[in-house]
């Protein structure tokens, strides 16, 4: 707090200028006789016609850049305007834009560094992890972005394999690239070829020149696998691979992180490309992001590695400059499973100055906070009506266990197993016990109630069977796998007993030490007609893509949106070998888990009641008579699309006497358009009894067995809060907290104080307001949460989102910023002395922590007391104190 701004450009600015490599040689204006000389020189207090800039950065004799340096307890970004001064007011200039002189200009306390690159019309400051080196400064200075953007506008996207939405996906990156944007997200359905899209992107900007180097972050070494695979097979517009016009570079991988059919060389990124950037050298880095946090911030500093498969033994600490990738795509890295690992996740990416692009199926809080609101959306919904993924269908389980726990009576005898040894021993109760359902698995299992479960999952699986020919692909999540107690081992013994069809039919895949070659169990699931069954608790949640999977068993609670979203995406992809017609779900927990998520994802789900379906004749009719009749056209689109998916060649030729050459996809693709152009005619022969019939007995076809591969997934979480019995949305948590605001504001005697009589605002109100809003769920660290989630400011302060909510136009401060306006007013509008100046700091941060300021509190708060206390302040501001403390009072309250 007391550092002065030159011991903060001493201490603190030089030492990060000089531990650049090349290092800047810092040099005072006065030592200059011969600027065009200057080759990487920092020259400190250098004129302007505007005042003096405390840096101005010369490479190769010409001035590029600006550094205002502020003391570092003051917030360095709003500085960048008097640096934009400066700029204006350089002497000597290698050119001007927008009436600026000097192109680049830096704000610094020391610990922050803000910048902005002045040379654009729409030009957006951005923070940065370190100044630039003079190379990277003069390859800024010498790029033609212009001339990339042409390229851009001038080539449309023209490859064979690429869909719609993809085309649309990367003219929404390109276009917000162009509006001098520099982070994005983009969001796409799990299955829709997010790395396809990717690939295609990186390319544009490769050729248009805007990119030159760029990194390419998975989470996973076998998604970075997958990832090399996509670069070297793609096929560019020149009918060339993409490798053999740009190097692609990765880290090492293992045998097991590749298809059995996947061979290629591997090329390992030289590290003195992380260390020192050539702007001559065009690449890709495909790595993963653990992997880039060990070169970043060492082995200590990283991810907690235990036994990780993903921890990269031989990565090392490097020095990696911020400008060593012009583009970053961050491809499913939600490594955000702990408060730790979110952070150096975004360490990992604020490291870089680069364009950052966010690619995934589920955006969630940590991710949006980085990267934004996704600049296009691409739903599930969406895909299924497009038939690029396919619908589901779900079955509901009752089970008085799992709904209401276990009750067990005195004197009854229980299994009693020691976790540590696995000894049972069997026991007789000598009171009752009640385990709730949160502890079933957790603290005490039902023998019974799994082999239920099960039995009643597997009578679906059979039926199918005689149905289809062959016993559906089923995953089951598990609620653990725990040495001694593990619930997926009992469910894999349970079912092995009941489908009698040997110990390959049924297997485990889960991150257990004990489960021998998982990878290759998965390519297995994959790939081959056994397992048929899998048992998992999280390692096939994300990440993992079975095309023919089929039932989807949740013997689990699931309690997060991105979780719960990304498990049933395990289900979505195409098979055309099995004519896969959807996936069902299974809920085992009386529909609680699909009721729960009906509203927080992009999955509508139907259950049918009391076990009936909605027929495909119901639907007809409900369009003819107009009910629901854009969501009825949509599910009758899907329910035709799984029958052209499914049906033989004798089928096509009985669907000749209704549609033109039997042609049922082509009819679903058009049937909008028909039912607007011609709707008497085309209902005519949706209602024809014999095409109805044929809807459900038409001839299916032969299914042979085979799986393909593709793997793009990962895992994050939201929140969602509880208001009585409603569990809401954040967006709709915040309505129903600025609805209870306005209904409350005259009943309350706190709020009516904060918003209408602000000269009573003091500790005791606060307190009230607080303890108000908790016994009505409204707890101030919930809607704090509930503005982070909905991509609002994180940690605003109490009275921001009081005032928003009765206004939403009011703007949302943290503490800080409100405490540090407050401050900043006060100082603007008297002549305070230095030992005033000193108090009001101890004042700013007391206000921070309690946004109250009353008398009693110099006698009572640490910082105010130890200096004097309420004795003191009056001594240092005499009569004013009163009014000193009115006046900060209703400013804090405004």
């Amino acid at each position: 707090m007391y550092e002065s701004e030159w011991l903060t450009r001493k201490r603190r600015i030089d030492y990060q200028l000089r531990a650049l490599n090349p290092s800047w040689k810092i040099i005072h204006y006065n030592q200059v006789k011969d600027t065009s000389a200057l080759t990487h020189h920092a020259v400190e207090e250098y004129p302007t016609q505007n005042g003096f800039a405390d840096y101005a950065l010369f490479v190769q004799g010409k001035l590029l850049g600006i550094i205002e340096a502020k003391k570092v307890s003051i917030d360095a970004q709003n500085a960048l305007e008097q640096a934009k001064r400066y700029s204006l007011g350089c002497p000597y200039t290698i050119g001007e834009w927008n009436a600026f002189r000097v192109p680049f200009i830096y704000s610094s306390n020391g610990t922050r560094i803000s910048f902005a690159d002045l040379r654009s019309s729409t030009y957006y400051a951005r923070d940065l992890s370190g100044f630039h080196s003079s190379q990277a400064m003069l390859d800024m200075f010498n790029q033609s972005v212009g001339n990339a953007y042409e390229w851009l506008q001038l080539n449309p996207i023209d490859l064979d394999k690429i869909r719609y939405y993809q085309i649309e996906a990367i003219q929404s990156i390109e276009r917000t690239i162009e509006s001098g944007k520099r982070v994005m997200m983009l969001a796409m359905a799990t299955g829709t070829g997010k790395t396809y899209t990717a690939v295609a992107m990186i390319y544009r900007l490769l050729k248009s020149g805007l990119a030159k180097r760029v990194l390419f972050l998975v989470d996973r070494r076998a998604l970075a696998a997958q990832a090399a695979v996509a670069f070297h097979s793609f096929e560019t517009p020149s009918r060339n691979k993409f490798n053999q016009e740009y190097e692609v570079y990765s880290q090492r991988f293992q045998a097991d992180d590749f298809e059995e059919d996947e061979k290629f060389d591997v090329n390992i990124l030289p590290n003195n490309y992380l260390t020192s950037p050539d702007s001559a050298k065009s690449f890709v880095y495909i790595c993963t992001i653990q992997r880039m946090a060990m070169n970043l911030f060492g082995r200590e500093n990283s991810f907690l590695q235990g036994d990780d498969p993903d921890i990269d033994d031989e990565a090392i600490r490097l020095d990696i400059a911020n400008n060593a990738f012009d583009v970053i795509i961050a491809d499913e890295c939600h490594r955000g499973y702990t408060p730790r690992d979110e952070g150096i996740w975004r360490n990992t990416i604020n490291h870089f100055d680069a364009i950052k692009v966010g690619l995934t199926a589920t955006p969630a809080a940590h991710t949006t906070a980085i990267f934004g609101q996704p600049v296009y959306r691409y739903t599930y919904e969406q895909a299924v009506l497009d038939g690029f993924l396919v619908d589901y269908e779900a079955v509901k389980i009752s089970s008085k266990v799992r709904i209401n726990g276990i009750f067990l009576s005195e004197g009854e005898k229980i299994g009693m197993k020691d976790t540590e040894t696995g000894q049972e021993r069997i026991d007789a109760l000598e009171d009752v016990r009640e385990f709730d359902a949160s502890e079933i698995e957790q603290n005490i299992t039902s023998l019974d109630s799994n082999r239920k479960i099960l039995t009643e999952v597997f009578s679906y699986a059979l039926e199918h069977e005689d149905r289809t020919g062959r016993f559906p692909k089923t995953l089951i999540f598990a609620v653990n796998d725990i040495q001694h107690k593990s619930h997926s081992d009992q469910l894999v013994r349970i079912a092995r007993e009941i489908l009698m069809r040997g110990d390959d039919f049924v297997q485990k895949i889960t991150g257990n030490p004990n489960v021998d070659k998982p990878l290759e169990k998965i390519r297995r699931f994959r790939n081959r007609p056994e397992p048929s069954v899998v048992v998992t608790v999280d390692m096939l949640s994300t990440g993992v893509d079975i095309p023919a999977l089929e039932y989807i068993v949740f013997l689990r609670p699931v309690k997060s949106r991105i979780l719960w979203t990304q498990m049933l995406g395990r289900g979505t992809r195409k098979c055309t070998e099995i004519n896969k017609e959807c996936f069902t779900i299974f809920d085992c927990f009386d529909g609680t888990l699909i009721q729960y998520f009906t509203y927080s994802t992009d999955f509508i789900i139907e259950i049918p009641e009391e076990g009936q379906a909605v027929t495909i004749k119901e639907i007809i009719e409900n369009i003819w008579n107009n009910i629901e009749s854009e969501y009825n056209k949509n599910r009758l689109i899907k329910r035709l699309r799984r029958i052209a998916e499914t049906m033989s060649a004798k089928a096509r030729e009985a669907f000749e006497a209704f549609i033109p050459d039997g042609d049922l996809k082509g009819f679903a693709d058009n049937l909008k358009t028909m039912l607007k152009d011609d709707f008497t005619g085309t209902m005519a022969i949706l209602r024809n009894p014999k095409f109805q019939d044929l809807l459900i007995n038409y001839d299916r076809a032969r299914k042979p067995f085979y799986i393909d591969y593709a793997e793009r997934d990962s895992v994050s979480s939201e929140y969602v809060f509880r208001v009585g019995d409603d569990q809401l949305k954040p967006e709709d948590y915040l309505d129903a907290f600025a609805e209870f605001v306005k209904l409350n504001k005259d009943k309350i005697e706190a709020l009516s104080i904060l918003l209408n009589n602000p000269y009573k605002w003091n500790y005791e109100a606060l307190t009230e307001l607080r303890n108000e809003l908790k016994r009505n769920s409204f707890d101030e660290e919930k809607v704090q949460k509930a503005h982070e989630k909905s991509g609002h400011k994180a940690m605003a302060d109490i009275i921001s989102m009081i005032h928003h909510a009765e206004d939403e136009i009011y703007p949302l401060y943290t503490a800080q910023e409100r405490v540090e306006r407050v401050i900043t007013e006060m100082i603007q509008a008297h002549d305070f002395n230095s030992e005033q100046l000193q108090w009001l700091a101890f004042i700013k941060e007391h206000l921070i922590q309690n946004l109250t300021l009353d008398k009693h509190a110099f006698n009572l708060i640490p910082i105010l007391e130890m200096h004097g206390g309420l004795a003191r302040a009056r001594k240092v501001f005499g009569s004013f104190l009163d009014d000193l403390i009115t006046e900060i009072t209703l400013k804090i309250t405004a």
